[in-house]
C-alpha cells in the first residue's frame, strides 16, 4: 500500500512537471519577452504585471504582439466590441506586420485597439487637510473632500456615474471670542451616457451651502450635451454644454432663481506615474441676463506618495456676480492636503 501511495505521488508530480505554467506574454520590437499577467491597455499604453519586474507600464508602439490565457473585453476604436482571448501573432512569418495580435480568428493591429479589460469599479478618492494654531493665533481649520466614479463600457453599457462632496470649516479666536471663519458644503451627483466614443448626454445635480455668504442652499439641476476630446488613463479632456435651473435661498434676505446656460470642462493630465494636474470650469450666466452668473472652478497638482496615499494642493475660485446682500461675490480657497484613493 505505502509503495502505491508513492508511486501516485511521483505519477502526480511528473504530470504536474510535464504541464506548463501558463501566462500571458507580451513579445517587444527587439525581440524581448515579458510574461505575467495583462491587466490593461489605454491611451497607448500596455500594463502588464510580471513576478519578476512587478506591475510595469510599456508603449504599445514598442510591442510586435502578445497574448492572453483567459478571454478578456477588448473595445476597438471603431466602437466595435468583442470578448475573447488574445492570441499573437505567428513569430517569422513574412505575411504576418509587425504590431497585431489575432482576436476571434481575425488580425487585428493593435493601434486599433481602444481599451483592454472590463473590470468596472468603483474609483475615487478621500483627501483632508486642514491646521491648527495656538499662542498668539488661535485658529482650527478642517476641510474633508471626497469623489468617486464608476466607469461602464461593456456590452449593454456605455456610461458614466459620479459623485464629488466637499465640506470646509474654519473657527478662530480674538480678544478672547470665537468667531467662525469659515462653515460651508457642497454634493454633486452627475450621470453622463454616451451615444458616440465622444458625444455623450448629461444630467446633473449640485447643491450649495455658505453660512458666511448668507447661503442657506442653491440648488442647481441641469441637462446639457458633453464631447469628450481625450478619454485615457493618462489625460483626459472634456466640455459641456446645457441649461441649469440655479434656485439660491438667502439666510438674510428671501429667494431668487434664474434659468442659465451652462458651459464647463474638465481636464486632468498625468505628467508622470507619480505626479498629475487637473482643472475645472463651471459658468451658468443667466439667460436673461449674462451679468448675473455663478462660476466655479479650481486647479491643482497631486504626487503619489505610496500605491495609495496622495498630496494635493488645490486653488478653488467661486463667484457670485449678486450674491446676497452683505456677502462678498469672490471666494479663494488654498487648499494642501493629504488623501487615500481607491
Amino acid at each position: 500500500m505505502r509503495h502505491r501511495t508513492v508511486a501516485l505521488f511521483a505519477l502526480i508530480v511528473l504530470i504536474a512537471a510535464a504541464t506548463p505554467i501558463r501566462a500571458d506574454e507580451v513579445i517587444f520590437n527587439n525581440g524581448d519577452k515579458l510574461t505575467g499577467k495583462v491587466l490593461s491597455a489605454d491611451g497607448g499604453k500596455l500594463k502588464i504585471k510580471s513576478d519578476v519586474a512587478g506591475e510595469v507600464s510599456v508603449d504599445m508602439k514598442d510591442v510586435r504582439t502578445f497574448s492572453t490565457d483567459e478571454s478578456v473585453q477588448v473595445r476597438m476604436k471603431d466602437k466595435t466590441l468583442v470578448r475573447d482571448k488574445i492570441v499573437a501573432a505567428p513569430q517569422g512569418a513574412t505575411t504576418q506586420p509587425t504590431g497585431t495580435v489575432e482576436i476571434a480568428g481575425k488580425t487585428v493591429p493593435l493601434d486599433e485597439i481602444k481599451r483592454l479589460g472590463g473590470k468596472q469599479a468603483w474609483t475615487g478618492s478621500l483627501l483632508v487637510n486642514g491646521s491648527l494654531a495656538r499662542g498668539n493665533t488661535h485658529s482650527t481649520d478642517l476641510g474633508v473632500a471626497a469623489d468617486a466614479a464608476l466607469r461602464r463600457d461593456d456590452e449593454f453599457h456605455d456610461d458614466r456615474f459620479s459623485l464629488a462632496g466637499a465640506y470646509n470649516f474654519g473657527k478662530q479666536r480674538t480678544g478672547g471670542v470665537d468667531t467662525t471663519s469659515a462653515d460651508n458644503w457642497f454634493g454633486q451627483v452627475k450621470y453622463d451616457r454616451f451615444f458616440t466614443d465622444q458625444w455623450y448626454g448629461y444630467g446633473l445635480l449640485r447643491y450649495d451651502h455658505d453660512r458666511l455668504a448668507f447661503l442657506n442652499y442653491r440648488l442647481s439641476p441641469g441637462v446639457g450635451v458633453g464631447y469628450q476630446w481625450v478619454e485615457s488613463a493618462a489625460f483626459n479632456f472634456s466640455t459641456e454644454a446645457g441649461v441649469s435651473y440655479v434656485y439660491e435661498d438667502y439666510s438674510n434676505d428671501g429667494n431668487d432663481d434664474k434659468v442659465a446656460l451652462r458651459l464647463a470642462y474638465h481636464l486632468d493630465k498625468k505628467l508622470n506615474e507619480h505626479v498629475s494636474i487637473f482643472h475645472n470650469l463651471e459658468w451658468l450666466p443667466a439667460f436673461d441676463d449674462p451679468a448675473d452668473y455663478n462660476l466655479n472652478a479650481d486647479a491643482g497638482i497631486k504626487a503619489k506618495m505610496t500605491d495609495k496615499l496622495f498630496s494635493e494642493f488645490k486653488i478653488q475660485y467661486q463667484r457670485d456676480s449678486t450674491p446676497a446682500p452683505g456677502a462678498e461675490k469672490n471666494d479663494i480657497r488654498f487648499l494642501l492636503g493629504v488623501g487615500y484613493q481607491f
